[in-house]
């Protein structure tokens, strides 16, 4: 895994926790009615963005990356895993 992989984990790692840590307290916590318009929008881009990831590391876009990586090591003559 190289540094570029592991922010990317991070990252992905932060979004996702963010984004069920505010759905629990969604659940749970009452909405101040003043904050409920920046609440609700914080919400939607966090479901962007866990939608996002999940469709990255689960769709088409993971198994590109990997053929990718895959062609490059062939190009390069390097042995393939």
């Amino acid at each position: 895994m190289n540094k570029g992989d592991l922010f990317k984990y991070v990252i992905g790692g932060l979004v996702i926790t963010g984004f069920f840590t505010l759905l629990v307290v969604l659940v749970f916590q009452p909405i101040p009615e003043s904050n409920s318009d920046l609440l609700y929008l914080v919400v939607g881009a966090l479901v962007g963005s866990f939608t996002t990831i999940v469709a990255y590391h689960y769709g088409s876009s993971a198994g590109s990356a990997d053929k990718a990586e895959t062609i490059g090591r062939i190009a390069e003559g390097k042995k393939i895993k």
